[in-house]
This record gives C-alpha cells, structure tokens and sequence, in this order.
C-alpha cells in the first residue's frame, strides 16, 4: 500500500505536466513548427536517459547483487517491452503529430481523438517506468525514494512541452479550447493506471522485478525511436534542434537522477 500511495503521487506528478502543457490552448493558437520540435527532442532525451539511469542499470545491479546473469533480465526485458509497444501500435488506432495517414485499425474516429490516443500510447510505459521504480525503492532498497521520484519529474517535465505538442494540434481540429484542454489532459491519465498495475504485479511476482524495469524501458526506447525522434526533424531532414533538444533533455533527467538518486 505503501508503493501504491507513492506510485499514485509520483505518476500524479507526471500526469500534472501533461494538464499543465495542455493548458497552453488558453493562450496560444498554434505551435511554431520549430518549437514543436524542440519539445519532441526534448521529450526524447529525458525518456532516453531515464530508460538508461533509471530502469536499465538498476535492474542489472538487482540480477548482478542476486548472483543473476544480468544479460539475461535486461535483454529478455527489453525485447518484450518493445514487442509491446510495436502490438499496441498495430492495434491501436492513432495519428501522430504532422502526419495525415493513421496507424492501427481502421475507425472512424474523428482526428482530434487520433492525436490523443498517439499520445495516450506512449504515456503507457512512462506510467510503467514509473511504477516499477517506486516499487523496487520501496521493496529492494537499490534505489532511493528520491531517485523514484527523480524519475516522475523527469516524466513531469518532459510531460509539459509533449502536452502543449498533442492539446494545439487538437485544438486546430476541434476549434475548442476546453475540449482540446480536456482531450489533452486526459491522454496522460493512463499514467497513473499503468503505474498503479505495474506495482500490484511486481508485489505478486517480486523475482520479476529486473524483467519489468528493461521492460518498461524497451517500451519507452520504441516510442523514443519509432515516433518521438523521426518527429523532431524537420521535413528537410534537418536534425539540428531536435539533436539539441534531445541532448538538453538527456542532461537535465541524467542530473535529476544524480542529484537526487
């Protein structure tokens, strides 16, 4: 119960961001292109870091402290997160940011919802990460409390431009503004489901514990690479802001993590 409470305040937090960046449909009509990218490679870079710091490296201290092969954890861990990933894409239908041809089933869902649930998508493995971090704090010991929580800033933060980047899009669909607030807001709720499930799971099969930390970051690695990445470069094929951003957002979590791990 412990794990949960913390869980709870921790992918909160992270939720908060996404309310937060959504809220920018009050005071803008649209996102500048370059900006747009800007938040993506950000994003990127603070998912890439966290997959790294937070779930990669302490689910091969876990195997390694246990006497445990830790290839075998990361690896299998990794793989299945991003088949996951890749399942949820094919089923899912969604559309991400700048494009106009959807992905998974075919619906007939309006356009505003498609962005959402592009989105919603890759809010699945942050809510995970999250979770398997505050129950390996609260059940191992080999990460802080404030390394957990290091972790759901981090979401947080990169939660604020990703909302901003998915509530104006809907917003030029919808011509609302509190329904591509609300739209917006509610993309990042499974978060806290996600991160919740994820405890309840680790607290029944605790010797998994390694396997759900590669997991959740094989998962994010697919949305880092499959969408967030391709989507911070321009048409042109110029890399150059989103390079940067990415490597803005891949320090500020790797100092997060220091600072409070």
């Amino acid at each position: 119960m412990e794990a949960i409470k913390y869980v709870l305040l921790g992918t909160g937090l992270s939720f908060f961001g996404t309310v937060l960046g959504s809220s920018i449909v009050f005071f803008y009509k649209s996102l500048n292109k370059k900006i747009e990218r800007c938040c993506l490679g950000f994003a990127a870079g603070v998912m890439m870091a966290a997959s790294i710091f937070s779930l990669i490296i302490p689910s091969m201290n876990i195997s390694t402290k246990a006497g445990d092969n830790a290839l075998i954890p990361v690896v299998t861990g990794l793989i299945l997160g991003g088949l996951f990933l890749l399942f949820l894409d094919r089923i899912i239908p969604h559309l991400h940011i700048g494009n106009n041809k959807p992905e998974g089933i075919k619906t007939k869902l309006e356009k505003s919802f498609l962005l959402v649930l592009a989105v919603t998508l890759h809010n699945i493995p942050e809510g995970m990460a999250v979770g398997v971090s505050f129950a390996l704090a609260s059940k191992t010991g080999d990460i802080t409390l404030a390394s957990a929580f290091a972790l759901a800033i981090g979401m947080c933060l990169q939660n604020i431009p990703e909302g901003a980047a998915v509530a104006l899009p809907v917003k030029e669909a919808t011509k609302n503004k509190k329904e591509s607030f609300l739209l917006g807001s509610m993309s990042g709720i499974v978060e806290p489901i996600f991160g919740v499930i994820t405890v309840l799971v680790v607290g029944i099969v605790s010797k998994l514990l390694p396997y759900f930390l590669s997991f959740a970051a094989g998962a994010m690695i697919y949305v880092i690479v499959e969408e967030l990445i391709p989507e911070s470069i321009d048409n042109d094929g110029n890399s150059n802001i989103g390079v940067i951003s990415f490597m803005i957002g891949f320090i500020i979590m790797l100092i997060l993590d220091i600072a409070l791990g």
